[in-house]
């Protein structure tokens, strides 16, 4: 409860600007993209590792999400291609299952395999369709900034029931990734509002909370998980919340509990 309570105040002291726009990130904010490639994980390595049963592809999930390497932020930062950071990503949890015949055709298989696995399983989350249907009743604008490429994250959207979100800025929109404040204010020039009258609501502290915050829009941290309010988020400019209901009559009257 105290935290809770904690999450409310920093919402209601942090928005003292009127909310004219919203801008979301998209994985783990929008979409379940967590559940989503665990499923498509399985598909892929089933034939690999035939005995598996659900403990051991709940470690394999979050040995692989966990990115030991940052082989996801390398390839956001241009080191290696999207496939190429899957690819690598996939054979570090094999090499530590000791999996035999993880070879190079193996791990081609393995990414294709994914990847047509992978749209079967995109979902949107149970808070997101209302809080749209909220903001689109206030008349407030909307879109979402994404680390990774526009295509890529526009059929996600798509896949996921949120065509409606027509404002998308990938990181080959300014050739610029989060935290770069040009990715944030090109959000904002898209909407046509002004970033101190923009929210933006991430999963990543960091990167989408803070970053956005020093960029000049109004940063939040989603955290579904239940991490708690880091230290110093009032200090950092940044509110919390653990789901996108949370923000309330601050944003839209009209806004879902």
């Amino acid at each position: 409860m105290a935290d809770l309570a904690l999450r409310r105040t920093l919402v209601q002291g942090r928005f003292t600007a009127p909310v004219r726009g919203v801008l979301f990130d998209i994985d783990e904010t929008l979409v379940d993209l967590y559940r989503a490639m665990q499923e498509a994980m399985i598909a892929a390595s089933r034939p690999l590792l035939p005995d598996f049963g659900a403990a051991e592809w709940d470690h394999f999930a979050a040995l692989y999400m966990a990115d030991a390497e940052n082989y996801y932020d390398r390839y956001v930062a241009g080191e290696f291609t999207f496939a190429e950071q899957r690819g690598l990503r996939a054979r570090a949890v094999f090499d530590h299952f000791g999996t035999p015949g993880f070879d190079a055709r193996a791990e081609q298989d393995w990414i294709e395999d994914f990847e047509r696995a992978q749209p079967h399983f995109i979902k949107a989350y149970a808070d997101v369709v209302p809080v749209l249907d909220a903001l689109d009743a206030a008349g407030i604008p909307y879109g979402a900034v994404s680390n990774n490429v526009h295509d890529y994250q526009r059929a996600k959207l798509d896949r996921a029931g949120l065509g409606r979100i027509g404002v998308l800025v990938g990181i080959d929109t300014v050739d610029a990734a989060k935290p770069d404040p040009r990715v944030f204010l090109e959000g904002c020039r898209l909407l046509g509002t002004r970033p101190a009258e923009t929210l933006y609501v991430g999963d990543n502290y960091r990167v989408d909370a803070l970053g956005s915050a020093e960029a000049g829009l109004q940063g939040v941290w989603l955290d579904r998980k239940g991490r708690g309010v880091p230290p110093g988020a009032a200090a950092d400019g940044v509110c919390v919340v653990a789901g996108l209901g949370e923000l309330g009559s601050w944003v839209a009257p009209a806004w879902p509990a």
